[in-house]
């Protein structure tokens, strides 16, 4: 059995997991007869590692994780942080000020680095309906108290699209800013992405962009799909990332991973 990538990376929100947060049995029997085949299988989220982590150890997955949009590569199987980036708490601080000087007032939550890093909610801020653990802070400077991987902005008015577009234009010279999801819009370190992380955890591999093929949902899959050799969206993805996409697929509720999986594998 020929398989043409020895790099499959895979989104996990909207992509790997269906709207339930399970990821189907024809999937993971597609993926473990691509890596059976000689590939390796690297998950790139936009989650941090707290929130990733037992949605891997449920998949019984030991390899690399490409955690909070780059930010983290994370040993699933050693349960240890290999590389972390930090995003400079004082200018996060002036992006948001400058934003809210266009648009008025965000509401804001924070995604805290290391291993078991909270998330810190604030006053507004609309949290998806999850198990996930959130700390909710009444005093801004809490935002601020420890080391973060991103920042999250909502705004009462503006959509989440018209959100990023704004902040960009205002602040893309300070920080990047993506949209990851539904509500989803976040602050991160200056030319962080999904590519640079996933960048890094190939080469610990040993594999290349050449040898990669990715898949995604959202905008903030755009930079892997520029960095693997083929991208392939999902039929439930932003039209932003369906435009840059090499292929189209099924959706993440109807396997559309193991559909082009199970096609490459038959050659």
């Amino acid at each position: 059995m020929t398989f043409p990538y020895r790099l499959v990376a895979t989104d996990l929100d909207g992509t790997l997991l269906r709207g339930d947060e399970t990821v189907s049995e024809r999937t993971r029997d597609a993926l473990a007869a691509a890596t059976a085949a000689g590939a390796a299988h690297i998950i790139v989220t936009g989650r941090a590692v707290p929130w990733t982590r037992h949605i891997l150890d449920d998949l019984g997955y030991d390899g690399l994780a490409v955690c909070g949009q780059g930010a983290q590569v994370y040993h699933a199987g050693e349960h240890r942080l290999l590389t972390s980036v930090t995003l400079d708490r004082q200018l996060a601080g002036l992006a948001i000020s400058k934003i809210e000087a266009e648009v008025g007032p965000l509401a804001l939550a924070a995604s805290r680095d290391g291993l078991d890093g909270e998330v810190l909610v604030g006053a507004g801020y609309r949290v998806q309906e999850s198990p996930l653990p959130v700390v909710a802070f009444e005093d801004p400077s809490e935002l601020w108290s420890a080391p973060i991987n991103k920042v999250y902005i909502q705004h009462p008015g503006l959509d989440d699209d018209a959100l990023a577009k704004v902040a960009r234009a205002t602040v893309g010279s300070l920080v990047d800013v993506v949209m990851a999801g539904p509500g989803v819009v976040e602050i991160l370190p200056l030319g962080l992405s999904k590519a640079t992380g996933l960048s890094l955890a190939a080469r610990r591999l040993g594999l290349r962009a050449a040898d990669t093929i990715a898949f995604g949902d959202m905008p903030n899959d755009i930079p892997m799909f520029g960095w693997a050799a083929h991208g392939v969206a999902m039929a439930n993805a932003h039209e932003e990332l369906k435009a840059v996409a090499h292929e189209i697929t099924a959706s993440n509720e109807d396997d559309g991973i193991a559909v082009v999986l199970e096609q490459l594998l038959q050659g």
